[in-house]
């Protein structure tokens, strides 16, 4: 046989045998002990739903991941049927496949499955997804990122988010993120800002995020001049926008010296760089749940870095460990949500010792990457189908 004849068949058995034959799709939901509504809340259950996909080739080789949002079944169901007969290692024609069957969509559905096939490249290769990225990095800086205020409960007032702060300094934490009050209301967030710059600005990077809760231009200018006040280290989504208006952005950033952060709300690569292009943002909001996957995250990532500008992962997870691991233009890890009730909102599910607790920060204020093969986690599936509320298997 000839070489070129040689090469032809190996490609086609290698082609074969790493075809996408079926997808596996469950949403299921777990109990959060100490918060409601995203506000902090001691001794109050609420429930949280996260689907896990399971990607299989011909020859049985699996990657799975745990992610995405409670609606977002039926666009990661067109998606599966989009990747079916796929080369498994052809992400990036995947990528394109998935931007087109949603492009009439919000693509929250699409990251879970690119996610899922990073999992399954790692595990057929025997490396890490951050190895297969280039990651340099094997410890993240992390800051602790919180739910939101109440009337009552664990972050009541300005003085509880400073206590909360302290506490979280004790830990190993150097950095510090305030998800506010959602009431509208810029009175109370303005005290909670200068109480954390009193407390712990000489120590702690601080950051505020009101969750675009703030209703008036006015107010978000009112509270960055605060955060001016404290010296914080960004000033994320302030009002009531989503995080969409370019323009009202730049002439806020004219008008106070604390650098925004926007994006969380702007799904995709090319929306993204319009915001950037616009002088809507100063740092670049990225999530793989959110953005199509690693391969969507790391298209970001790379356009910020070409223009010099720093991309901030949105919400912890395996995913976002490998990303950060990779990306040099990145300052934090986001441990969210936490709060001193104890909620948080990572799944009960891994078998590995995988961790975002609060709690389980080193003393450097650090989180690891992962180094097994592939996301390096490892998931309890009877745990997982136990409490399925919806199944889907594309094959």
């Amino acid at each position: 046989m000839a070489q070129s004849e040689q090469t032809t068949a190996r490609d086609t058995t290698a082609s074969a045998a790493t075809k996408i034959t079926r997808v596996e799709l469950i949403m299921f939901s777990y109990p959060m002990v100490g918060v409601a509504g995203g506000v902090d809340q001691p001794g109050v259950t609420s429930h949280r739903s996260r689907m896990a996909v399971s990607i299989e080739t011909a020859d049985g080789a699996v990657g799975s991941y745990v992610g995405g949002q409670a609606n977002s079944m039926a666009q990661a169901a067109a998606c599966a049927k989009a990747v079916l007969g796929l080369d498994c290692f052809a992400r990036e024609l995947a990528y394109e496949r998935i931007r087109r069957q949603l492009r009439k969509e919000d693509r929250m559905g699409a990251g879970v499955i690119d996610i899922a096939l990073w999992d399954l490249a790692g595990q057929r290769l025997g490396a890490s997804v951050s190895a297969l990225l280039g990651g340099g990095r094997d410890r993240l800086k992390a800051y602790a990122s919180t739910w939101f205020g109440g009337d009552t409960g664990g972050l009541a007032s300005p003085e509880a988010y400073a206590d909360f702060a302290e506490a979280c300094y004790a830990k190993g934490y150097r950095a510090f993120k305030i998800h506010g009050w959602q009431d509208g209301g810029i009175e109370r967030d303005i005290a909670a800002v200068l109480e954390l710059g009193r407390r712990v600005g000489d120590r702690m990077a601080l950051m505020h995020d009101s969750g675009c809760s703030f209703r008036t231009f006015a107010d978000a200018l009112a509270v960055g001049r605060a955060c001016d006040e404290a010296g914080f280290f960004w000033y994320e989504d302030p009002y009531s926008d989503g995080g969409l208006a370019a323009h009202s952005h730049r002439r806020l950033r004219e008008l106070i010296k604390t650098p925004l952060l926007l994006g969380e709300h702007v799904r995709g690569l090319e929306s993204l760089a319009n915001l950037v292009l616009a002088d809507g943002t100063d740092f670049v909001r990225a999530d793989p749940d959110f953005d199509i996957g690693i391969t969507g995250t790391m298209k970001i990532a790379h356009f910020a870095e070409a223009l010099g500008l720093d991309v901030e992962l949105h919400a912890p997870g395996p995913a976002q460990r490998h990303c950060m691991a990779a990306i040099r233009n990145s300052n934090y890890y986001e441990l969210s949500m936490v709060g001193p009730s104890g909620a948080h909102f990572s799944a009960p599910v891994y078998t590995c010792g995988y961790s975002d607790h609060l709690d389980d920060v080193a003393p450097d204020g650090t989180f690891p990457v992962p180094t097994g093969p592939g996301l390096g986690v490892s998931y309890d599936w009877d745990y997982i189908r136990s409490h399925a509320s919806a199944q889907l298997v594309v094959e």
